[in-house]
C-alpha cells in the first residue's frame, strides 16, 4: 500500500491525490503541516515538505517528492489507465511547461500571497491578513484566470484536446482558492466549465471533504453543481 505524506489545501499534495485518484491506485495518507515538520519526516523526505510518497517494490522502500516527480513517476508507471500525457510530442511538452507554470508562477504569484496570508500566517500566529497582500494576490489571480480562459478558448483541456497533468496541476491550484472562496466564478464561464468538469470527477471527491480546522469553505465548495 503506498502512503502519501500530505497537507489538505496545500496545492502540491493535491495534485498527487488526484492522478492516485485518475489512475485508480491504492493509497493511504498521513497528514504533515508544512510550516512545522517534525523532525522525524525531515530525516525522510530531503525538501521536508509534502507531498511525500512511499511506495514498497519488491521489499525496498521507495521515496519519492515533489509534486512534479510524483506525479510523472505515476503517469509513467501506472498502466495504461487514463493516460495523462498525450503521444505529441509537442503536446507533451505544452503538458510540461503548463504544470511549470502552476509549480513555480502560479505558486509565487497567487499562493505565497493568499493562502500565504489567509491560512499559514494565521496557523503561525502572524496575525490577521494583510488587506494590501490579499490586494496584489487577487490582481495576480485576475491575470492567470484570464489567461487559463484564453487557453481553454483553444483547446477542450488546457494543454490540448485532451486531459492531461496540466489540467490537474491547475485544478488542483484553483481548488485551495476555492475552498476560501476567492474566486466568483460567475466572472469566468469558461474555467467554471473546465473546473465543473474535473470537479464532477471521482478522483475529485475525497478533496471536496477536505476541512482546515478554523478555517471553513466557500458554501458552494462541494457542490458540483455551483
Amino acid at each position: 500500500m503506498r502512503l502519501l505524506y500530505h497537507w489538505p489545501l496545500d496545492p502540491d499534495s493535491r495534485q498527487v491525490r488526484l492522478v492516485l485518484g485518475e489512475r485508480k491506485l491504492r493509497f493511504t495518507l498521513e497528514k504533515v503541516t508544512p510550516w512545522a515538520v517534525s523532525e522525524e519526516f525531515m530525516h525522510l523526505c530531503v525538501e521536508a515538505k509534502p507531498p511525500c510518497l512511499i511506495e514498497n517494490i519488491n521489499g525496498k522502500k521507495i521515496v519519492l517528492s515533489t509534486s512534479r516527480a510524483i506525479c510523472e513517476y505515476l503517469t509513467d508507471t501506472a498502466c495504461n489507465r487514463e493516460a495523462l500525457m498525450p503521444i505529441s510530442n509537442i503536446d507533451r511538452a505544452e503538458v510540461r511547461r503548463l504544470c511549470q507554470w502552476f509549480d513555480v508562477k502560479f505558486a509565487g504569484d497567487v499562493n505565497s500571497y493568499i493562502i500565504g496570508e489567509r491560512i499559514e500566517k494565521s496557523k503561525m500566529g502572524g496575525g490577521a491578513p494583510d488587506p494590501s497582500v490579499l490586494r496584489t494576490g487577487r490582481e495576480h489571480l485576475r491575470f492567470h484566470l484570464e489567461y487559463l480562459s484564453w487557453l481553454l478558448e483553444q483547446n477542450d483541456w488546457l494543454a490540448c484536446d485532451t486531459r492531461s497533468l496540466a489540467d490537474f496541476a491547475a485544478c488542483a491550484h484553483i481548488s485551495s482558492l476555492d475552498y476560501l472562496g476567492e474566486i466568483n466564478w460567475d466572472h469566468w464561464p469558461i474555467l467554471k466549465n473546465w473546473y465543473q468538469r474535473l470537479k464532477s470527477r471521482p478522483s475529485f471527491r475525497p478533496l471536496l471533504k477536505d476541512r482546515i480546522a478554523g478555517i471553513y469553505p466557500a458554501s458552494h465548495y462541494d457542490n458540483l453543481d455551483f
